[in-house]
């Protein structure tokens, strides 16, 4: 049951990623011309592949290839976490989800991207920028939410019609 949990939501999260992903790039065209730097997803995945030595040896496809495959692989993982807490919570996924994504968004660029020197801490961002990530978190989070909720509803079924067929 606990493997199903996890799948659902890294499920969702992948699906999630999807609105995520465009939210942040549309929105990234409207920003001034000076807050237009890369967005943290290509920041962070750069500062990672500096660390590891790897920077220098990717080409422009190489680097936005990781970019995405990053990007993606982080949101099906706390999305992940989320097919496995969210059950335990009463609430409507729409609610849930939005409010995992929120906490996502703080934890990681108030705490663990900050601590790991992969991205400066939101508090030094433009709050443009912000509304940015925050916005396109809501969006992953909602999504995440109604799509985890619907796989977990499917599965569900899907056992109950195999129980009556074996009796």
């Amino acid at each position: 049951m606990k493997g199903t949990l996890l799948l659902s939501g890294a499920v969702g999260g992948l699906v999630a990623t999807v609105p995520m992903t465009a939210v942040m790039l549309s929105l990234h065209r409207q920003l001034p011309a000076r807050q237009r730097y890369p967005l943290p997803p290509r920041r962070i995945t750069m500062r990672a592949a500096g660390k590891a030595r790897l920077r220098h040896k990717l080409d422009e496809d190489e680097r936005t290839a990781a970019t995405y495959a990053a990007h993606f692989g982080y949101g099906t993982a706390t999305g992940a976490v989320y097919g496995a807490v969210a059950p335990g919570i009463r609430a409507h996924p729409i609610v849930k989800g939005t409010t995992y994504g929120l906490l996502v968004w703080a934890l990681s660029y108030l705490g663990l991207l900050p601590a790991t020197g992969l991205h400066p801490p939101a508090t030094r961002e433009p709050g443009r920028r912000n509304a940015l990530m925050i916005l396109a978190h809501v969006v992953w989070g909602s999504v995440l939410g109604v799509v985890t909720e619907s796989i977990r509803r499917q599965t569900r079924g899907d056992r109950r019609l195999r129980a009556a067929a074996r009796r």
